[in-house]
């Protein structure tokens, strides 16, 4: 079952054009000797970490196994969580340092309005099992009651202003790809309760189960909420069947890569007209927003169905579809046999075993509601200021190398090449923590209220927030994760690359390890999301984060040929019996991977100069690189996480993510002896460079 949003607006076009990247690096303090390739000293530094390896394991045979097989085998998977690696270690360690922020506010001294009261007191009723299972449904009574009366003529009305009714679509602001000063309001697909059409149109055994389980689940939570048996038992049917024909009208993932298909700036009176049962103009003067001329509106086609859908299904149909969206939405914050009828879905759909323990499940509400204010608190207490400079300017040796890559360019003309480095250095650099925080005055968090009351306050506060940014002039200086996220991204309409706070610190990087292994781990994540701004969809944005033509034609089709040759690589592997990944939808990250470690590798050797680096426990300096880097993507993984990810993310495996990539990479094959016959071989005519 998708998760409630905090924010009505949110789409997933939206949250993919801004590159959230869900990637597993992170660094503590950097140390010198990675910035500069100056001596550390009479010290000599730590190497590899041998514990991770599979010495069994041949490294030219497969080397995510030799690289990694030690620590996976070392760490099981536990039993609530469904992929368990070196990036959730990090996550863990972030988790624990925010809990223990939240656990020393006292909510019975916390001064009422303010930033701690609010986290305390949200964290309190999340934790509060007595108080949530004693109110059972009750927090749902008095909004149910209106969903089940309404008319058709009132379906608008209860979506655009009843918190958790997520339904048919999702509307939000950000900035106009045309125009990246401004912002603008796009309007996408959405409205199915398991979050993706596949789930809904694939005939295989898996999706059967999980669509059996999905309408089980909706059946009991249907239950606890009141219905008799059989008006939940027509409730599941009647959602189920409502979005399994919006399913069908959606958009796949991989065809939502195509941005140029996505952009259609439509004049409101047009849309009106196109889609006669959709009022969008009540839908926002509900919401206070007043002057929507025009809507960016991402797939057109869509919304043919959804007009017809208001204007043909039966109210009582109607209802339910709406009254299942709002249950589901309220469930993780109601009592315990809500949470479990929901994790029984989870269970099938992900493979845990267990739920997480509820003080993880807690603390991701102020973490998510208030995630600047614990960010404040965050960076005072784990992020010195020294290490935002020594990012700046490892960051500055990664860019230069970067710009000695298209410099090398054989398939790309001078002209591009010169646009290239006017984007490049054109990049936005942000480190750590935000210069300007969040203003969080205008929420009010009671906890006279319920659990739900107070996510529903949450949830219109945060709409408001992002609706307010209509018409206005983008925010350049505003982030998009908070410190304490163990992530990073490249965001096109701004040009810019971010890493939180969280990201660098150990294990990640560690200051008493070589540089060459340190370059492989933070060093391949900064090259990583730089070359987003080069990859199948960034490379679409100029310099100013504009969705513009800056190409050379020939170039343009040099790299698409590129492009499909890596598409189809990816396309080959097998990652489960009878399921081959899906090499367009995870198509930039896979140019992202590979620019990374390329780039990453030189600005390693620019920073070595003369000196070729010493052997380290039997590992040359490239060798201890390509094992740092392996080692970032160490993972055991559910099968049932496996096909789930391969539909649904833009990521690769992290197996492939190493296999497969550096099969590509000519310095790997020089530093492991890689040779006609190994299973890590390719034959160069079949590699593809592209940055």
């Amino acid at each position: 079952m998708s998760s409630t949003h905090l924010t009505k607006n949110t789409n997933p076009q939206i949250n993919s054009l801004m590159k959230l990247i869900n990637l597993g690096f992170a660094a503590g303090a950097i140390a010198a000797g990675i910035l500069a390739g100056c001596s550390q000293g009479a010290t000599t530094p730590r190497g590899i970490d041998t514990a991770n390896l599979d010495t069994t394991a041949c490294p030219r045979t497969d080397f995510y196994d030799y690289a990694c097989g030690g620590w996976r085998a070392a760490n099981l998977l536990p039993a609530d969580k469904s992929r368990y690696g070196t990036f959730d270690v990090l996550g863990e360690t972030a988790r624990e340092q925010v809990r223990e922020l939240v656990s020393s506010i006292n909510p019975d001294t916390a001064t009422a309005g303010t930033n701690a009261q609010k986290i305390a007191d949200l964290y309190a009723m999340g934790m509060d099992s007595v108080r949530l299972n004693e109110q059972g449904a009750e927090p749902l009574r008095e909004d149910l009651l209106v969903i089940q009366n309404a008319g058709r003529d009132q379906i608008i009305e209860i979506m655009a202003k009843m918190p958790g009714v997520d339904a048919f679509f999702g509307c939000g602001v950000m900035a106009d790809l045309a125009d990246s000063d401004r912002n603008a309001m796009y309007w996408g697909q959405g409205g199915l309760g398991l979050g993706d059409r596949d789930y809904y149109l694939d005939d295989t055994e898996r999706a059967a189960a999980i669509r059996q389980a999905y309408s089980t689940c909706l059946t009991s939570l249907a239950r606890l909420a009141g219905y008799t048996e059989d008006d939940a038992a027509r409730l599941a049917a009647n959602t189920m069947a409502l979005e399994t024909e919006l399913a069908k009208a959606q958009m796949t993932r991989t065809e939502m890569r195509n941005i140029e298909a996505l952009y259609n700036p439509t004049p409101v009176a047009e849309l009106a007209a196109r889609y006669p049962n959709i009022d969008l103009q009540k839908f926002f003067a509900i919401q206070g927003l007043e002057g929507v001329d025009t809507i960016i509106v991402e797939q057109p086609a869509y919304f043919e169905q959804v007009s017809k859908t208001l204007a043909a299904a039966p109210e009582q149909q109607l209802r339910d579809y709406l009254a299942a969206s709002y249950i589901s939405s309220a469930t993780p914050y109601l009592s315990d046999d809500f949470v479990n009828a929901a994790f029984e879905l989870t269970k099938v759909m992900s493979g845990v075993e267990q739920q997480q323990p509820r003080w993880k499940r807690a603390l991701a509400v102020p973490n998510g509601i208030l995630g600047e204010a614990l960010g404040q608190l965050y960076v005072e207490r784990y992020f010195p200021a020294s290490s935002k400079e020594k990012m700046l300017t490892l960051v500055g040796n990664l860019q230069q190398a970067l710009g000695q890559h298209i410099d090398s360019l054989t398939w790309m003309s001078d002209e591009t090449k010169v646009r290239a480095h006017e984007k490049l250095n054109a990049f936005t650099v942000k480190i750590g923590y935000p210069d300007k925080w969040r203003d969080y005055s205008g929420l009010t968090v009671d906890p006279q209220k319920s659990y739900w009351e107070n996510i529903k306050s949450a949830i219109v506060f945060n709409n408001n927030y992002n609706l307010s940014d209509y018409g206005k002039p983008v925010d350049r200086e505003r982030w998009h994760m908070t410190p304490q996220t163990v992530n990073a991204y490249y965001n096109p309409t701004t040009n810019e690359i971010t890493f939180p706070a969280a990201i660098l610190q150990p294990p990640f990087f560690d200051p008493e390890a070589d540089d060459a292994i340190n370059y492989g781990a933070i060093g391949v994540v900064i090259g990583h999301e730089m070359t987003h701004g080069f990859d199948d969809q960034g490379r679409q944005f100029d310099k100013n984060g504009n969705f513009a033509n800056w190409w050379a034609d020939a170039d343009a089709e040099a790299f698409n040929q590129l492009a499909d040759k890596l598409v189809a690589q990816f396309d080959s592997i097998e990652v489960a019996p009878g399921l081959k990944a899906n090499g367009r939808l995870t198509l930039g990250e896979n140019i992202a991977d590979q620019g990374g470690l390329r780039v990453a590798y030189t600005a390693y050797h620019n920073s070595l100069g003369e000196n070729p680096g010493e052997e380290i426990d039997g590992f040359t300096p490239d060798q201890r690189f390509y094992l740092g880097y392996a080692n970032v993507w160490a993972a055991n993984v559910r099968d049932e996480e496996v096909r789930q990810r391969t539909l649904t993310d833009p990521h690769s495996l992290g197996r492939y993510r190493v296999n497969a990539t550096l099969r590509n990479i000519e310095p790997f094959y020089n530093a492991f002896g890689v040779v006609p016959g190994d299973s890590m071989y390719m034959a160069p005519e079949d590699r593809v460079v592209i940055w």
